[in-house]
């Protein structure tokens, strides 16, 4: 809650140019009493104390994008909507479409040019273990430098914070003034803030930086773990009929198979892009076979042309 000094001021602010302008000030403050039910005996076994916790994660996630959001929006953002965090959701996502997609353009090309069973198999087994591990260390290398990076902001910040208050507090107080804020309310809001380093690290990251301090990014293990699972699941899909029939029917059924999983995958995605289903699960069909439909030709003209 914003203190009775700062109140009437953010009330002003918030009335003259929006609820957004406040969005980082309030954040702040609700992060830094986010335990505050903890040591109130009455609250044991209830609700409140998550609750709390789950506003200020809410509050930092909207400050952190700048603006209001919608209701559906907000439900998105709460903790119990979401099972996974942003970057394993990208790297799941990315992760079977990319198995799928490479696997299945793999296993086609060297069905199209071998006529050993063994060799689909083998080529196959390769690329889900080759692409599942090279995914898992992309993301994980993505995510460890984009969270060492932001924390060696983090830090520089909280040092600026530390050694130069004033200077920071003429930083805030531009901020406000740039929102709209006259001098003397922004110099008074500014004040109030930069006595609290932990809330002033928590403004200024958001604020100047467009930085979470709470999530950085996210963590690189679940990013990994995620893709790497991820990937491979998808690629064995078009390897499975491989294992349980052969020639033109492993080809038909692996091709079924795919087709399948492709406008699934093309499907799921619009649960976040808010498009429309049947467009873009269409599109991740058409794309995918589209894919393995050149490589099992150029495979065919490669394997005549070895066998001539």
């Amino acid at each position: 809650m914003l203190s009775a000094f700062s109140y009437p001021v953010a009330v002003r602010l918030a009335r003259r140019f929006g609820p957004e302008s406040i969005l980082a000030t309030v954040a702040a403050d609700e992060y830094a009493g986010r335990s505050g039910y903890d040591s109130q005996a009455e609250t044991a076994g209830t609700g409140m104390r998550s609750q709390e916790r789950l506003h200020a994660r809410l509050l930092g996630s909207l400050a952190a994008r700048g603006r209001g959001a919608s209701g559906a929006e907000l439900g998105r953002l709460e903790g119990r909507h979401r099972a996974v965090g942003g970057n394993a959701l990208r790297a799941a996502v990315l992760g079977a479409n990319d198995g799928l997609s490479s696997n299945l353009s793999l296993v086609m090309g060297v069905a199209g040019a071998a006529t050993d069973q063994r060799a689909v198999i083998l080529a196959g087994v390769a690329g889900l273990i080759a692409g599942a591990a090279s995914m898992a260390l992309g993301e994980w290398i993505s995510v460890t430098s984009s969270r060492e990076l932001a924390e060696r902001e983090l830090e520089t910040e909280r040092s600026e914070i530390e050694l130069e208050p004033e200077d920071e507090r003429e930083e805030l107080e531009l901020l406000y003034r740039a929102k709209g804020l006259d001098p003397a309310e922004a110099r008074a809001l500014s004040t109030e803030i930069i006595s609290r380093p932990e809330a002033a690290l928590d403004v200024l990251a958001r604020e100047e930086l467009g930085l979470d301090p709470e999530e950085l990014g996210g963590s690189p293990w679940i990013a990994a773990g995620t893709s790497f699972v991820l990937f491979a699941f998808g690629a064995i899909i078009p390897l499975v009929p491989f294992l349980l029939a052969r020639g033109t029917a492993a080809v038909l059924w692996s091709v079924g198979l795919s087709a399948v999983a492709l406008f699934a995958i093309g499907a799921a995605i619009t649960l976040f892009t808010g498009r429309g289903v049947l467009r873009t699960g269409s599109r991740q069909l058409i794309l995918g076979l589209g894919a393995a439909a050149v490589t099992y030709g150029i495979g065919k003209l490669v394997g005549v042309a070895i066998a001539g």
